[in-house]
């Protein structure tokens, strides 16, 4: 026959899944390489848009958007932020897939309105310098949606 459980014990269940919910939590993530290669493709392209070859930049900005359309669905979901852990799908949500495809058409008409800006100054390159621009933008706040994720999620009960 099971003996009884003390309401101390009980707190202490529920305390120990309370933060292995949290180390859980703490998994949604995207893999740092991601936000480096998003970034130095949005470069590329940059660079290869001003080098004034229509073509040249239609077909490279196919290409960089087949390969993260490749990537993107493995990764963005924050479920594999890690080797160590794969993160449920209820558990990650769908909220950072959301989020990082609004953040992209907003990176892009950024570009696209500091390009313009750029090339009305005068500038020499200015897809380029936009670039650069978004880029550092693309790997200093990219991880920040990740992290505002996880702040909602551990905030959730």
């Amino acid at each position: 026959m099971e003996q009884p459980i003390t309401p101390l014990e009980a707190r202490a269940a529920l305390d120990s899944v309370e933060r292995s919910r949290l180390r859980v939590i703490d998994e949604i993530d995207l893999p740092n390489w991601y936000w480096w290669g998003l970034a130095l493709g949005w470069i590329v392209l940059g660079f290869i848009s001003d080098l004034d070859h229509p073509w040249l930049t239609a077909a490279a900005t196919i290409l960089f958007g087949a390969a993260h359309a490749t990537v993107a669905p493995r990764v963005i979901d924050g479920r594999h932020g890690s080797r160590n852990l794969s993160v449920r799908r209820d558990v990650a949500g769908g909220r950072l897939t959301r989020m990082i495809i609004l953040a992209l058409v907003g990176l892009v008409v950024l570009t696209i309105a500091a390009a313009l800006a750029v090339n009305a100054d005068g500038a020499g390159h200015p897809a380029t310098i936009a670039a650069v621009f978004v880029a550092a933008i693309i790997v200093l706040g990219g991880p920040q949606l990740p992290a505002t994720i996880r702040r909602r999620a551990a905030a959730q009960s």
